[in-house]
């Protein structure tokens, strides 16, 4: 029964199911929930996004030489897991996290594995201008399904100013297919209090394609800490 109750890790809201459009009461975006609060009251191992082992896709990238060692940035980095991976292959990685706690681990895990990183407390929804033009590599792993679709642009916008002309970007959200987190609708509430926004391939086309030339988008299953779960990938190039 533990195991049952451990995959259901999110809930639908009680809003309105016959329209994806309708947002259901008291909602709270990434940028008013206490995401520094879950990372201080719960140990890492019960935390649902923090999952050591770096994703297929982003270990393909680099195998593949598709993206090479250089200035990176970890959007949401959360404790650091995957900028680590990435400076250990000889990236120069930053990581971005509104919570200082995570960000205080992130360091913490760095040194314990023996590498450089530079972790950053800041909003990836707020003013990133002092990293304009810093970055080759821009990645959000899992990041964008905390942020809701009126809040996005903006974000996206962040990326695109911080990215260098050509530069790389990877972004990774749940899809609006996926069953496993508790039924089906684009609003989902967490156990842990967030509320996720479930995308379609179509709606992120339209997100990215106005800054950036998509190289690939996908739907693909994506291996989580209590159960395999759809997301949208979404590989591009900066305009």
């Amino acid at each position: 029964m533990q195991k049952s109750r451990r995959r259901e890790r999110v809930r639908p809201c009680s809003c309105n199911r016959n329209s994806d459009r309708e947002k259901p009461r008291e909602i709270k975006p990434i940028k008013t929930i206490d995401i520094d609060k879950i990372y201080r009251e719960y140990s890492p191992d019960r935390i649902p996004w923090n999952v050591e082992d770096p994703p297929e896709i982003l270990v393909e990238l680099v195998r593949s030489m598709k993206v090479k060692p250089c200035r990176s940035a970890d959007m949401g980095c959360g404790i650091g897991n995957y900028a680590i991976y990435l400076a250990g292959r000889g990236f120069a990685v930053t990581g971005i996290d509104s919570s200082p706690t995570a960000i205080g681990l992130a360091r913490e895990n760095a040194v314990k594995k023996g590498v450089a990183c530079d972790f950053v407390v800041a909003d990836v929804l707020g003013d990133l201008s002092g990293f304009a033009g810093t970055f080759s590599f821009v990645y959000d792993w899992e990041l964008l399904h905390h942020i809701f679709p009126e809040q996005r642009l903006s974000y996206v916008e962040n990326v695109r100013r911080i990215l260098k002309p050509g530069g790389k970007y990877l972004s990774v959200c749940f899809s609006e297919n996926d069953t496993g987190f508790g039924g089906t609708g684009k609003y989902r509430e967490t156990s842990l209090g967030t509320v996720l926004y479930f995308s379609s391939e179509k709606e992120l086309e339209s997100l990215f394609s106005r800054f950036f030339t998509i190289l690939e988008l996908k739907t693909a299953e994506i291996k989580g800490r209590f159960a395999n779960h759809l997301a949208v990938c979404a590989f591009m190039e900066s305009n």
